[in-house]
């Protein structure tokens, strides 16, 4: 499969990632070339920016305490649908003595629910993958194709020992047996990632370490400029 890979530039302030203008690269057998960008590494040199075409999908993903939800908060400018988002919401509303695990299929249909809505309504969005549900993805690869628009992955690429530290910030963990999962999940979805082997409807990913997705202070959709590449 070919692939265009583009590495990080010190002192880059923009980790662009727009709709490129004419006809789009193709790959033999009719589908777009895909493009990883790898940013690991950059650390504070990294991009301060990751810009996408106007009425695209972006989805972040990546292990559990690795950063998602904090770069999502910090950065997004813009439409996101964040599961964490949903979940305060209903332990706010619930006793805090109710389990998670009781309520746990409310807050994901609700949280899908509102995924839908989004992506149904032609706006831009950005949304937090866990990285287990690979469904997921073709979902939002079909919805970002039916308007015209394009979905391209953000990674973050954190150790376990990383993104167990993280849980422990925010106070919120998961399992051994779910991190387990997320484990296998995310690592294959890394591994093929920077192989260039896309997400089914995937045309593009951007590869951050924990240093670099913190350079990063805004994802966000841009309108194209009338006259303007």
């Amino acid at each position: 499969m070919t692939l265009q890979r583009y590495a990080a530039t010190a002192g880059a302030d923009r980790g662009a990632m727009p709709r490129q203008p004419g006809t789009p690269a193709r790959e033999p057998g009719g589908g777009p070339v895909p493009v990883v960008r790898d940013l690991r590494g950059g650390g504070s040199r990294g991009p301060k920016a990751l810009d996408f075409a106007a009425g695209d999908v972006v989805v972040v993903s990546g292990l559990p305490g690795s950063g998602k939800s904090t770069l999502i908060r910090r950065a997004v400018q813009g439409h996101a649908i964040d599961s964490q988002d949903t979940r305060d919401r209903w332990a706010a509303a619930l006793p805090r003595s109710l389990p998670y695990a009781l309520y746990r299929p409310l807050v994901r249909a609700a949280h899908y629910a509102g995924l839908w809505r989004a992506l149904r309504s032609g706006a831009s969005v950005v949304v937090h993958d866990c990285g287990t549900q690979a469904w997921v993805r073709r979902w939002l690869a079909r919805e970002a194709r039916r308007r015209g628009g394009t979905l391209h992955l953000v990674l973050l690429d954190v150790t376990p020992e990383v993104a167990r530290q993280g849980q422990r910030e925010r106070g919120r963990g998961v399992s051994g047996y779910a991190f387990a999962r997320h484990r296998r999940a995310v690592g294959r979805l890394l591994r093929d990632t920077e192989q260039g082997l896309l997400p089914p409807g995937c045309a593009s990913a951007v590869l951050l370490d924990r240093e670099t997705a913190g350079a990063v202070g805004r994802i966000s959709f841009p309108e194209a400029r009338s006259g303007q590449e």
